[in-house]
């Protein structure tokens, strides 16, 4: 009898053990995105967050990340892959679709954005509700983060003020960042960015405005000979990224589930990821040097005249946002006030 016992106990056990593994990971999900796995998005930022969410669902959930758009499609595509639910989760920059987050842009522009990515990030998160979260149809945002700040990078063209800039070809993701070029002289080329060091090799562009965080993984000092940037790390403008799921999936998973992905998605998040950005641009900006690259840090003078003739980019991005129906400059003056309350 003790052995009938000893039996079923451990046909029991072996079933119970069996159910454990039958059920685990029971959600999955695909994340797709445009960069490589070197680069430190994916490494620093997107695989911890879906280590996280894994590790808050006890097993219940599977993230799988894709990097260098390899399920297909280019980057602009990202937004409608999510919407449409050809793959459950994203992580794109939000001007590549141009028009559809006119809202959050304000997070972008010079003046609004200076030099502080954790600022910006929790701006973003105490105005995402009230401000933001309508733009975002078809998506369920699981968290909005901005890069270090638009940097100048050149291939041979030391510069030091908006006249320096005059007819070159500068790269840029965005529309913001297209007005911001054309304001300071130059000429806006849109293009994502995994597309920008042929271009430079082969002269298409003559620089572009992104951070330093991208240089190691697009190994941009072989290409470049120049970075600048404004007096106390200022920038010109930033660009809005986001990490979001497919509205319809997201409203298909159990609360817990959902739990998850919030717990791993806080507040706190958001600011770690400002910190992640921050290192980042700090460790690519001491790879440009050490390779011999000259990074110019403009006094405050100089700072001074590239701020002055960025403030029409403001204006006409109130003038764009207003005639849809946006108070622009109501918005432009409540992020200024979230940055600041947030800034360290």
């Amino acid at each position: 009898m003790k052995i009938v016992k000893i039996i079923l106990t451990f046909v029991g056990l072996t079933i119970g053990m069996g159910s454990v593994g039958l059920f685990a990971q029971e959600y999955s999900f695909k994340l797709h995105h445009f960069l490589s796995a070197k680069a430190p998005a994916h490494s620093q930022m997107l695989e911890p967050w879906a280590r996280q969410v894994e590790a808050n669902s006890n097993g219940m959930i599977k993230i799988e990340l894709f990097p260098s758009m390899s399920l297909g499609g280019t980057p602009p595509e990202l937004v409608s892959q999510a919407r449409d639910g050809v793959v459950d989760l994203i992580w794109t920059v939000n001007g590549y679709t141009p028009g559809l987050f006119p809202r959050t842009e304000v997070i972008e522009l010079p003046t609004v954005y200076v030099n502080d990515p954790k600022a910006a990030n929790l701006a973003m998160f105490d105005l995402f509700e009230s401000e933001f979260k309508e733009e975002y149809i078809g998506l369920e945002v699981m968290f909005l983060h901005v890069h270090g700040g638009q940097g100048i990078h050149t291939r041979d063209q030391e510069v030091r003020t908006p006249s320096d800039l005059a007819g070159l070809d500068i790269r840029t993701p965005s529309r913001t960042g297209a007005w911001t070029i054309e304001a300071l002289g130059a000429n806006p080329i849109q293009m994502p960015v995994p597309d920008l060091p042929p271009a430079l090799q082969k002269g298409v562009v003559d620089g572009a405005f992104i951070p330093w965080e991208i240089i190691p993984p697009l190994q941009l000092h072989n290409q470049t000979q120049y970075q600048i940037e404004g007096t106390n790390m200022t920038r010109f403008g930033t660009a809005v990224f986001q990490v979001s799921m497919n509205k319809a999936r997201w409203d298909s998973l159990p609360a817990d589930i959902q739990q998850a992905f919030k717990d791993a998605s806080s507040r706190d998040w958001w600011s770690q990821v400002g910190d992640i950005w921050r290192a980042s641009d700090d460790f690519g900006i001491n790879m440009a040097v050490e390779n011999g690259n000259e990074h110019i840090v403009l006094t405050e003078e100089e700072t001074a005249s590239f701020i002055e003739a960025t403030h029409p980019v403001v204006e006409r991005w109130i003038g764009e946002v207003s005639g849809n129906g946006i108070d622009g400059a109501g918005l432009v003056e409540t992020a200024r006030q979230a940055i600041a309350a947030n800034s360290q």
